[in-house]
């Protein structure tokens, strides 16, 4: 069993790797941001409040966000470990889930700006099935339609490049000094840089997974 967190930036491919890590490894993803869109698609009052920071690219606050990570490991079995994508944030986040789980190991994935930015814009999202496509690279056969149900494509409010760009400003100020806490701490990295704007996933896995044995965690 063996508990991990992911961090980078907005579009830094935290959930692609995180969720093929996932079999290899017999863990669970919790992934916060994909627990946030679920919430505002179903309209709750907490997804209406969330909604409100989501769309501006801001962090939703500290006290919401504990309060969705617990729900979400109380459902994992005490056999499995995790990898945390989205979660910590802040200072303040980290050391409360000090309080509730031993972390094992930090994956830092280092992406250029340039790169998060021209990802994150292009992608679009069915309406209907959830299918991601990407404009660049992972084009739909017919323009904005789905290749799997026929359903219209999108672009979520937080893909546009200006509110990119400020969800990179936002991480960088308020999460980049998570790194110092957790080296602090003594907690292992394994870091991987993607330089290339079309890196295939699997390459950035297998590094990743090369690591993870480095630290007899895998």
């Amino acid at each position: 069993m063996v508990n991990l967190i992911v961090f980078g930036a907005p579009g830094s491919g935290k959930g692609t790797y995180a969720s093929r890590l996932k079999e290899k490894l017999n863990v669970e993803v919790i992934a916060t941001g994909d627990i946030f869109r679920e919430m505002i698609k179903a309209d709750t009052p907490l997804g209406r409040r969330v909604r409100e920071y989501v769309e501006k690219g801001l962090l939703v606050p500290d006290d919401i966000t504990l309060e969705v990570l617990k729900q979400s490991l109380a459902k994992i079995p005490r056999s499995k470990g995790f990898i945390l994508d989205g979660y910590p944030r802040t200072i303040w986040q980290a050391e409360a889930l000090d309080k509730i789980a031993k972390i094992d190991a930090i994956i830092h994935l280092i992406v250029p700006e340039w790169i998060i930015v021209e990802r994150l814009s292009s992608r679009r999202i069915c309406q209907n099935c959830g299918a991601i496509y990407n404009l660049l690279f992972l084009k739909p056969k017919l323009d904005m339609i789905c290749d799997n149900c026929g359903g219209p494509l999108y672009q979520r409010p937080d893909d546009k490049p200006e509110v990119v760009r400020k969800r990179i400003e936002v991480y960088e100020k308020q999460t980049q000094p998570l790194l110092g806490y957790y080296r602090v701490k003594g907690v292992p990295f394994v870091e991987v840089k993607c330089e290339k704007l079309e890196t295939p996933p699997d390459e950035i896995v297998e590094e990743i997974f090369k690591g993870l044995r480095k630290l007899n965690l895998a």
